[in-house]
């Protein structure tokens, strides 16, 4: 049965003022509204990126750095973002692998197949997630970062925040493979934001 125990004054708050802020800014990504802001300072026009889950994201990097290469399972939405990148530096994957055997499929092989520290920046944010990191954490180079979107429903933390279905230390990962990803980033900087409904975090991967 369905929860309704996260529909409390506070969330019902929050969710308005995302919808407010998302309608107003429909060229913006689907992040979080501080993880945008230090995104649009951090990103540099000779950036290489990544991401698995294509959308407003797609067009919004791609302005933004040299060259972006993007994975997405849906032949539908892959369609309708297609036509928003014509001209930008995208490479655009489409993928459609089921969820069975996924740590060897050809959406997450994207990852697998690119050359070691040749990432400056790789957005999590489709499916697979958890696979999708632990491929990209060797591409990424020092100095770069990993970017999970929706990441309080995988790793777990010492404060939750207020978004449902924010994970504690008690809960633990949401996979074994994200206990392996939790792992390796606990050696990383992280910057975790949130906006009430969804988190969005970034770790920077060390230079030694």
């Amino acid at each position: 049965m369905r929860s309704f125990h996260h529909l409390t004054p506070r969330y019902v708050w929050n969710r308005f003022a995302l919808m407010a802020y998302e309608r107003a800014n429909p060229e913006l990504p689907w992040l979080t509204r501080d993880m945008i802001n230090i995104l649009g300072e951090w990103l540099c026009s000779t950036d290489v990126g990544l991401e698995f889950g294509s959308g407003r994201s797609t067009s919004w990097f791609a302005k933004r750095v040299r060259h972006l290469t993007s994975v997405e399972n849906n032949p539908e939405w892959f369609e309708i973002v297609q036509n928003q990148i014509q001209d930008l530096p995208v490479e655009y994957f489409l993928h459609q692998d089921g969820t069975d055997n996924v740590g060897n499929s050809e959406y997450v092989a994207v990852a697998q197949k690119l050359p070691f520290a040749s990432l400056d920046f790789c957005l999590i944010d489709g499916m697979a997630r958890d696979h999708c990191a632990l491929a990209c954490l060797d591409k990424i180079k020092p100095g770069g970062i990993l970017i999970i979107d929706n990441v309080e429903r995988y790793i777990p933390r010492e404060h939750k925040t207020f978004s449902p279905n924010s994970r504690s230390i008690s809960d633990g990962y949401a996979s074994e493979i994200w206990e392996q990803v939790g792992k390796e980033l606990q050696k990383w900087r992280c910057i975790w934001t949130t906006n009430g409904v969804t988190d969005t975090a970034f770790w920077v991967k060390p230079y030694v």
